[in-house]
């Protein structure tokens, strides 16, 4: 091994990916250093089997705010350089990041399982510490053990993702921001309604069966499994085991072993992961202190001792856990079992409610004639050329592609805003289209101008048609508020952005965290600019450094 390599790996740092003259080495891949495809290429990941397959189903990303340090592209990259069977993601009460994990995972060739860590009886453990913490200096301070107890959800199929979907959007409509809401009895409703949709993992440390074996011994942690077993079946619950190098961790997972045995569920390794490789456990610790509001020396009580919550390969995870047979190999074939491609999942509008029991694409035609003929003219007199050829051509794609109740959704919500005098204007690609034309979605006349309809809609388009609406801002609630009791909504969503830390709100966090006070905090972010971009990879090694 030459002395540069051998220096690298002890002091944790990564090679640059797009310098060749260090070997070509795997770095840490991030969005703004090189595009996602030639990194691959260039890294060229090959799928090979290993002696001892694994699958990690336990991993959090960043886009479990101040929890996970690394990417889902990270996660995905690494994953595929320890040749693991499928990974998890895992993030807490939501699937922000899987759409970039299935990319990147598709990509790299690496099966994907979608999950979540729920957090249930939150607000009832949140409500207890403030009352104990009051008239404390401490309650105006984050949590550093965070409240709630943990169960891992992860979806076997499709159809199980679906229902995963629903249990997550209600536990957030009955929260609050950043503090979703769901009940033991709740949940446990939810484990009866879904059995087989689910694989259920104890989790860790804050696990329902791990916390009530810490606080309440055996009998409780007996307790807490019997219930999810009971809702859920023994066929889909599965102990968790982990190591992180904690003094407690074989007395702890010899107890849970025994548990699973005697009430005969699945028993499987895990390492909790919240970071891809190890020199991100210095960030994971910046971020632990940051999301307490506490500065490193503060938080360090609470910190793990041994920084291993990262990806391991099957190898490892068979050293690490050479006291439980099996518990590897069911991790390996419970990640196949559960891994699908996200692109599987094709979610479906509701059926629209039509008038004297004609079906969408029947009341569709009858919309369509109708405002084609105020268009157009009627048929045997239009008023121009090849409109009503051309409707009848539209007609027939949108009945093949089974999209009429989009085009009617569409069509009730612009004639709401006519009725109100609400100004809503369609625009984009639905300009191509003369249905759209003639239900007045937009006032571009496609067949005059001689518009192709496919750049629109066509059988080699995946997916349905995108139709955007402007609608006036000062009345655009008045829309959503009539789409929310039209439809219900268990059928509507408003889509919502995930944004980035600013530059300055980064720098003054992160100076907390180091211990610098408020005063100093504040003129290192006023001297950076508002909006300049976050700093390169390179930059964050070089920071990382002089850090460590």
């Amino acid at each position: 091994m030459p002395w540069r390599e051998l220096e690298r790996r002890l002091s944790d740092r990564h090679l640059d990916p797009t310098d060749s003259s260090q070997g070509g080495a795997r770095g840490s891949y991030t969005s703004n250093d090189v595009p996602l495809e030639r990194f691959l290429r260039s890294q060229k990941i090959q799928r090979t089997r290993t002696m001892v397959p694994y699958a990690e189903l336990h991993t959090h990303s960043h886009f479990s705010f101040l929890d996970g340090a690394s990417s889902p592209e990270d996660l995905v990259l690494e994953a595929a350089r320890l040749d693991l069977d499928a990974l998890a993601l895992t993030d807490h009460g939501g699937l922000y990041g899987v759409v970039r994990f299935a990319e990147c995972a598709r990509e790299a060739g690496l099966p994907t399982v979608f999950g979540a860590e729920l957090t249930v009886d939150a607000w009832q453990s949140d409500e207890r510490r403030t009352l104990r913490a009051k008239d404390n200096k401490s309650s105006r301070m984050g949590s550093v053990d965070p409240v709630g107890k943990r169960l891992i959800v992860l979806a076997r199929h499709p159809a199980g993702y679906a229902s995963l979907s629903t249990l997550l959007s209600q536990s957030q409509m009955a929260g609050e921001k950043n503090a979703p809401r769901i009940s033991t009895s709740e949940l446990l409703d939810a484990l009866d309604s879904h059995r087989g949709d689910w694989a259920l993992l104890t989790a860790g440390r804050r696990g329902t069966v791990p916390a009530a074996l810490e606080t309440e011994g055996l009998s409780g942690a007996r307790r807490e499994l019997c219930q999810i077993v009971e809702a859920a079946g023994s066929e889909n619950v599965f102990v968790e085991l982990w190591k992180h190098g904690d003094p407690s961790d074989d007395a702890r997972n010899d107890r849970l072993a025994d548990l699973a045995v005697e009430q005969k569920v699945g028993l499987l390794c895990t390492n909790g992961v919240h970071y891809a490789v190890p020199s991100k456990r210095h960030l994971a610790k910046a971020m632990a202190a940051i999301r307490s509001r506490r500065s490193l020396d503060e938080i360090d009580g609470w910190l793990p001792g041994h920084g291993s919550a990262h990806l391991r390969s099957g190898v490892e995870q068979q050293r690490w856990f050479s006291h439980y047979p099996g518990v590897v190999e069911t991790a390996a074939e419970l990640g196949r079992e559960c891994a699908f491609d996200l692109t599987l999942v094709a979610p479906k509008l509701p059926p629209y409610p039509c008038p004297d029991d004609l079906g969408e694409m029947s009341y569709l035609r009858q919309v369509v004639y109708v405002g084609a003929a105020g268009r157009y003219g009627v048929r045997s007199a239009e008023k121009v050329a090849g409109a009503w050829q051309q409707i009848e051509h539209e007609l027939e794609v949108i009945e093949k592609l089974g999209f009429p109740g989009y085009f009617l959704v569409v069509w009730d919500i612009v004639s709401f805003c006519r009725s109100r005098d609400i100004f809503c204007q369609g625009r984009g690609s639905a300009a191509n289209s003369a249905v759209c034309y003639a239900l007045g979605i937009t006032n571009v006349d496609a067949v005059s101008l001689g518009l192709l309809f496919e750049r629109f809609l066509s059988s080699e388009r995946d997916g349905p048609p995108d139709i955007d609406l402007d609608i006036e801002s000062g009345r655009r609630e008045e829309v959503i508020q009539y789409v929310f009791d039209r439809y219900g909504r268990d059928h509507a969503a408003q889509v919502a952005n995930v944004i980035t830390y600013r530059t300055r709100s980064a720098v003054r966090d992160a100076a907390r965290a180091l211990g610098y006070d408020s005063g100093q905090q504040d003129a290192w972010s006023k001297s950076l600019e508002g909006h300049q971009p976050v700093y390169s990879q390179q930059t964050i090694n070089e920071f990382d450094q002089k850090v460590v």
